[in-house]
C-alpha cells in the first residue's frame, strides 16, 4: 500500500481528541486505505481485525469489562462483520469516559445501520474515498496535502471574485501544474485505488489488480450486502451500469440488459451505491414551471474500477471523462465536508448541465468536455440558467483538457474555461 497523507487524516485525529469524537466510524470501499490511514493517524492503537471468523469468535466472548481492561483504545477493522461489537462498544463508551474506538467498515449501509440502531448520538462518521488528485500529486508523502482550487472556490465567500485570484493566466506555465496534469491523466486511466500507484507497478499489473478487485468485491462485499442465489445477473447489471456511466438511469433498460426485473435492477444499483462503486447524481427539478427531467445520472466513483468492469484499456472516452470529473468534485467536497449538494439538470428541450454544485446562496454550474480545445459553443447550456434555477448562478465553468484559462463573459454570472488539472489540484 502506498503511504501518503490523506485529507481526512488530520480531521480524524483532531476530532478523536474531543469528547464528540471518542467513537469514530470510517467507511469506504475495500482497499481505499482505511487500515493504513488509521495506523498513520493512531499509531499507538492496536488493530482488532474482525475479518476472520475465528478471531471474531474470540472477541465476541469478551465482556465489556474485558474490553475496557484490554482494549481501552483500539482500531476495529471490518466492524460490520461482528454486529455484536456495536453493543460492546456502546457499553464500553457508557461505562468509561477514557474509552476511545475507531471503527472501520467497507459497507456504509451495514455500518451505519448498526450506528443508527446502537450508537446514535455517540459516534462521528467519516468517509474515505480512493486517492483524490491533490493526494496523488502530493510530492511529500508525510506532508498534509493542500486543498485543491476546487475546494477553495466552492467554499469562497464570493466565488466570482475568488476565481481570478485562484486561476491567474500563467498558472498553466508552473511546473506544479505540469505535474498535476500528468497525475490527472494517470487518474483518468487507472483511478485512485492506493495500491496500484506504488512504485514498480506496470500497466498490466494495474489492470489485473483491478479485475481481481472486482472478483473480491463480488465474493466478499456483495456477500455482506445480499444473499444472492446466483451472481451472474448481478455481474451483468454491474457491467451494464459500467457501460452507462455519465448517463441518466433507465431502470427498465438496465433490467433488460441484466435480464432481471426492474425492481431487482434498482436493488442491484443500490448495492453498487452503498458499497462505494457508483454515485447516483440526482436531478434538479424544483422549478415547477419548467419541464425538467427527474432521472438520476450514474457515475462510477473510480475510473479504474469502471474500466476494469467494462474491460476497457484504451484512451478514456467522453463519458469516462465526465464521470471522472464529477466523481472527483464529489469526493473532494464530501471529504472536506463542504455544505453543498450535487445535481444534474436536463430540460425537455435538450439542455443539459453535467453538474450543479448547490450552495446556500446559489449554484456553481459545470460542463465537462474531454476536448483539448473549448470554444463559445461549449457554454451554450450554461447561458440563461438563471431563468430555470431558483437561486442565483454564481459561476459557470467549462472543465476540459484545453490548457488555456480564460474568462468568457460576465452576463449575468462569470463564465470561465478551466483545465481539469488546474481546477481539481
Amino acid at each position: 500500500m502506498i503511504l501518503k497523507a490523506r485529507h481526512v487524516q488530520w480531521d480524524l485525529w483532531n476530532l478523536h481528541q474531543r469528547a464528540r469524537g471518542r467513537l469514530l466510524v470510517l467507511t469506504g470501499a475495500r482497499q481505499t486505505g482505511k487500515s493504513t490511514l488509521a495506523h498513520m493517524a493512531f499509531p499507538d492503537y492496536p488493530l482488532i481485525d474482525m475479518d476472520t471468523p475465528a478471531e471474531r469468535a474470540v472477541y465476541e466472548r469478551l465482556s465489556p469489562a474485558d474490553w475496557i481492561a484490554r482494549f481501552p483504545r483500539a482500531v476495529i477493522d471490518e466492524a460490520q462483520k461482528l454486529p455484536a461489537v456495536f453493543e460492546i462498544v456502546k457499553a464500553c463508551y457508557d461505562r468509561d469516559p477514557r474509552v476511545r474506538y475507531v471503527l472501520l467498515g467497507s459497507s456504509q449501509i451495514l455500518v451505519q445501520k448498526k450506528v443508527r440502531e446502537t450508537l446514535a448520538g455517540r459516534v462521528a462518521l467519516r468517509e474515505l474515498f480512493p486517492f483524490s488528485l491533490p493526494e496523488l500529486a502530493n510530492s511529500k508523502p508525510a506532508t498534509y496535502p493542500r486543498d485543491s482550487r476546487l475546494v477553495d472556490l466552492v467554499r469562497a465567500e464570493a466565488p466570482a471574485g475568488a476565481i481570478e485570484k485562484l486561476f491567474p493566466a500563467d498558472l498553466v506555465l508552473a511546473p506544479a501544474h505540469a505535474a498535476a496534469a500528468l497525475w490527472w491523466r494517470e487518474l483518468l486511466r487507472w483511478g485512485g485505488m492506493p495500491v496500484i500507484h506504488a512504485e514498480g507497478w506496470t500497466d498490466e499489473d494495474r489492470f489485473q489488480w483491478l479485475q481481481d478487485y472486482q472478483a473480491t468485491y463480488l465474493q466478499r462485499d456483495l456477500a455482506d450486502l445480499a444473499r444472492l442465489d446466483r451472481l451472474e445477473p448481478f455481474v451483468r447489471a454491474q457491467k451494464a451500469a459500467a457501460l452507462k456511466t455519465a448517463q441518466t438511469i433507465n431502470f427498465s433498460e438496465l433490467a433488460r440488459l441484466a435480464d432481471v426485473s426492474p425492481p431487482t435492477a434498482r436493488q442491484y444499483l443500490r448495492y453498487l451505491e452503498i458499497s462505494y462503486q457508483v454515485v447516483l447524481l440526482p436531478a434538479w427539478f424544483r422549478n415547477l414551471g419548467k419541464r425538467l427531467a427527474k432521472q438520476p445520472k450514474l457515475h462510477f466513483l473510480d475510473s479504474g474500477i469502471r474500466r476494469a468492469v467494462a474491460n476497457r484499456r484504451g484512451e478514456p472516452d467522453g463519458a469516462e471523462y465526465e464521470s471522472a470529473v464529477v466523481a472527483e468534485v464529489i469526493k473532494q467536497c464530501r471529504t472536506r465536508r463542504l455544505p453543498v449538494e450535487f445535481h444534474n439538470l436536463r430540460t425537455s428541450d435538450g439542455r443539459e448541465v453535467d453538474l450543479l454544485v448547490e450552495r446556500e446562496d446559489g449554484f456553481i454550474a459545470m460542463e465537462c468536455k474531454q476536448a483539448e480545445r473549448s470554444g463559445p459553443s461549449d457554454f451554450r447550456h450554461l447561458r440563461g440558467l438563471e431563468e430555470i434555477l431558483d437561486k442565483p448562478l454564481l459561476l459557470g465553468l467549462v472543465v476540459s483538457e484545453d490548457p488555456q484559462i480564460e474568462r468568457i463573459d460576465d452576463a449575468p454570472a462569470p463564465l470561465w474555461k478551466l483545465p481539469a488539472a488546474a481546477l481539481l489540484c
